[in-house]
């Protein structure tokens, strides 16, 4: 800090929410910044144990200010019920903004998802059928409806007659029932009502905040290898959760950065098709699954497991310039006789270290390094020297690996079980 990004290092399911909790105790803002409701961050506190989609992983601490900014997409009806069950246990909600400028994810948008999954069959992509792809395709062709129209129901309607016509003809060419206008402007009269009081401009907020010095942790969503730009295309979202897409949704200049704090399960997970070259289907996949509860905090779908891909790692490193690693769910390798490391690929009888394009890396082979594994339950421990011998040895070959010092190991989903390296 005083401006750290929060950064997912592998397919997303990271860990991030559970770690933006813990540093947001020593920040004055959390800015979420890409992505919609398609991924959820898991925090577990004395409130109880909550899925965010989209308000700030900071909501939790009272004198922590959040914005939901401009470079995600916001579907109203998940943030309302979020907001709803934040207030429900008492949570402030005077400290949250939302940026006019973010781009709303409608019920057309989710229709067209799905549609798009299942006329692509067997080649389907794996989405969350959220309509986050549908929402950031309008947004780049300039017909997206922005989170600021919900202030003035006229400039919606009329923006929204620009668009619909089109969608709904895309519906029923697909089979879909088309979206009625009139219930959309129903809806919309709803959202505005509720969302009204948290809709700003907020960058003059932000650039106060920064200008000041003041502590401010961007919150990605995903993780490095689902970049647009940079991931596992076309396995990948519609925006980008690097540092370089954080600081743009976010509106802060690239100079201010001053931090980021790369976010590594200390295994591999991914949601949805697409090259995952250290995928475990044997029984070992299995018990990471079960003991580390991989099923999508969104979908609740299982989530495909596998050995520590650091390949991956180190390009997410590359593209985001880590400065410090936390490393989550060591707990979950507890027992374990042996764990593995791939550190590079084998390509048609090629090696490789560096991250091949798609149609490669899905004939890629994983190189392993083999450790010893750890007879000892992890969970409790509170300090580096508590941690078995053989995991500190895990732990600090990833260090070596990929060129970045370890600051956090996360032993469990509570607070108290992140370990200050």
């Amino acid at each position: 800090m005083p401006v750290m990004a929060v950064i997912g290092a592998q397919w997303g399911d990271e860990g991030k929410g559970r770690i933006i909790d813990y540093v947001a105790a020593g920040a004055d803002w959390v800015i979420r910044c890409q992505g919609g409701d398609n991924a959820g961050h898991t925090v577990v506190n004395d409130w109880g144990t909550f899925r965010m989609h989209l308000v700030p992983s900071g909501i939790f601490h009272p004198h922590v200010r959040c914005v939901v900014g401009a470079g995600t997409v916001v579907n109203p009806v998940t943030l309302i019920q979020e907001l709803d069950a934040l207030s429900a246990v008492g949570v402030d909600l005077g400290r949250l903004w939302l940026d006019q400028r973010a781009h709303l994810v409608l019920p057309y948008h989710r229709l067209l998802d799905g549609l798009e999954e299942r006329l692509r069959g067997q080649a389907a992509l794996g989405t969350t059928k959220r309509g986050i792809g549908p929402a950031y395709a309008d947004k780049a062709a300039r017909v997206g409806l922005r989170v600021g129209d919900l202030l003035d129901l006229g400039r919606f309607r009329a923006r929204l007659a620009t668009v619909l016509p089109a969608h709904n003809r895309r519906l029923a060419d697909g089979g879909e029932k088309p979206v009625d206008e009139e219930e959309l402007m129903m809806q919309a009269e709803g959202w505005a009502a509720r969302l009204r009081p948290y809709i700003a401009d907020t960058l003059p907020k932000i650039r106060a905040a920064v200008e000041r010095g003041e502590k401010i942790v961007l919150e990605g969503q995903l993780g490095a290898l689902r970049d647009l730009d940079w991931g596992t295309y076309p396995y990948v979202t519609s925006s980008n959760p690097t540092a370089a897409g954080q600081l743009q949704g976010a509106g802060i200049p690239p100079r201010a950065l001053t931090d980021v704090l790369a976010v590594v399960k200390a295994y591999t997970t991914a949601v949805g098709a697409g090259p995952l070259p250290t995928e475990l289907k044997d029984e070992v996949g299995d018990r990471l699954r079960e003991l580390g509860n991989e099923y999508g905090a969104t979908t609740g779908r299982p989530r495909r497991c596998g050995w520590l891909d650091v390949v991956a790692v180190r390009h997410a490193h590359w593209l985001s310039g880590f400065t410090a690693l936390a490393v989550t769910k060591l707990d979950v390798l507890d027992g374990l006789p042996e764990v593995k490391l791939c550190t590079a690929y084998r390509i048609d009888g090629h090696e490789t270290s560096e991250l091949p394009d798609t149609a490669d890396m899905e004939r890629a082979e994983p190189v392993y390094e083999t450790m010893a594994g750890w007879e000892a339950d992890t969970s409790g421990a509170r300090a580096w020297d508590d941690l078995p011998v053989a995991a500190r040895a895990y732990l600090r070959r990833i260090e070596t690996l990929v060129g970045v010092p370890i600051r956090y190991v996360s032993v469990g989903a509570q607070r108290e079980q992140i370990i200050v390296v």
